[in-house]
């Protein structure tokens, strides 16, 4: 008889335990989303692909030496738009230069709020050191959001896990 109110009682420690956080990694799953469509003008867009109601594009680019490095030689100098973003905090996506064969020759985070300049024209710029300037043919941005990166099930068995950005994009990526 003893047995049996043991094994009744099991189920409802199981589910205090887990209420409580105690649990183990049971509920917590890390997914990573699929990585867009790179463009010269992309919707940017959330981790489960629907779009933020922002656009970022790539205004203009150009070779020439960083004012700041001069002697290292040509960097990517690049100017970019957000459109639709809060000034405060908006989206970031990664910005590539790449190659004729769109082969990443290197790539960094651009955030909206680096767009907002003192006159409210929502645009920016900033730098690629890449190995090869002269290989360069185009900068691409890529779309997912990659300013939302909540914490992984590794850190925070509790409270992490879902869907997470992709990876940011680097050296050597095909896009």
């Amino acid at each position: 008889m003893f047995r049996v109110r043991i094994l009744a009682g099991a189920p409802l420690a199981a589910a205090l335990l887990a209420l409580s956080g105690c649990s183990s990694h049971w509920g917590c799953t890390d997914t990573t989303a699929e990585r867009g469509e790179a463009g010269v003008r992309v919707q940017v867009e959330n981790t489960s692909g629907q779009p933020l109601g922002v656009t970022a594009e790539v205004v203009d680019w150009r070779l020439e030496p960083h004012p700041q490095v001069p002697s290292e030689g040509d960097r990517v100098h690049f100017h970019f738009r957000f459109v639709g973003a809060d000034e405060a905090s908006g989206p970031a996506v990664d910005a590539c230069a790449v190659d004729k064969n769109r082969v990443a020759l290197g790539c960094l985070t651009v955030y909206s709020s680096q767009a907002f300049g003192p006159d409210g024209d929502p645009t920016g710029d900033d730098w690629l050191d890449v190995e090869h300037p002269e290989q360069v043919a185009e900068v691409l941005l890529i779309p997912n959001d990659q300013s939302y990166d909540r914490r992984t099930c590794e850190q925070d068995v509790k409270d992490g896990g879902g869907l997470h950005p992709p990876r940011s994009a680097g050296r050597g990526d095909q896009l």
